[in-house]
């Protein structure tokens, strides 16, 4: 049950990371080095928690929130989705690690659920700032960040509840595609 538990919290974290990369993974790492929830020392992941680590992804906090100011006509959807994926399977391992696991399960399954968070977050987003102005746009990363912290403190508080993480996040992903395809239908018809 442990193993479970162990592997859902990892999993929840990786698909909060696949929404906004870098916000969790600094929650995660404070709350590891609190020792709440979870603790990486004496594993294999202990600098998921380690000081320079954390001022790293606070750097890229940093950069991604100039690139979102500057950059927004540029698309690094794709940059971030390897990092999210790298970050989730390191989560997800570190997660598992932390109770002595194996860490496979979490590597394979951190880096789907972070592929999936990323996947139905960027769904949502674009559908989302299609129908807004660019002020109102400029929002939609902070509904992310929060998403993203929520999902993962959660995750690692409350195991069980990434679950219901990881079905919505299908369910968005699945109810966004259905859109599309609805659209194009809609558009055969008009022929």
């Amino acid at each position: 049950m442990d193993f479970v538990l162990d592997l859902l919290q990892g999993l929840g974290i990786a698909a909060a990371v696949g929404i906004r990369p870098f916000l969790p993974v600094l929650l995660v790492g404070a709350l590891a080095r609190g020792d709440l929830g979870l603790d990486f020392e004496g594993t294999d992941f202990a600098f998921l928690e380690a000081p320079w680590f954390l001022l790293v992804v606070l750097a890229l906090v940093a950069l991604d929130y100039v690139r979102e100011r500057r950059l927004r006509a540029m698309d690094f959807a794709w940059f971030l989705l390897a990092i999210a994926v790298v970050l989730g399977a390191l989560q997800g391992a570190g997660s598992l690690a932390d109770h002595g696991y194996t860490v496979v399960p979490g590597i394979v399954g951190g880096a789907l659920a972070a592929a999936l968070g990323f996947f139905a977050a960027k769904s949502l987003f674009d559908r989302v700032r299609r129908r807004l102005d660019d002020e109102a746009q400029a929002v939609l990363p902070l509904y992310g960040e929060g998403a993203g912290l929520l999902g993962a403190g959660l995750s690692v508080l409350f195991p069980p509840l990434a679950i219901l993480l990881l079905g919505g996040l299908g369910w968005l992903l699945a109810a966004g595609r259905r859109r599309e395809g609805e659209k194009y239908a809609g558009l055969r018809i008009l022929r």
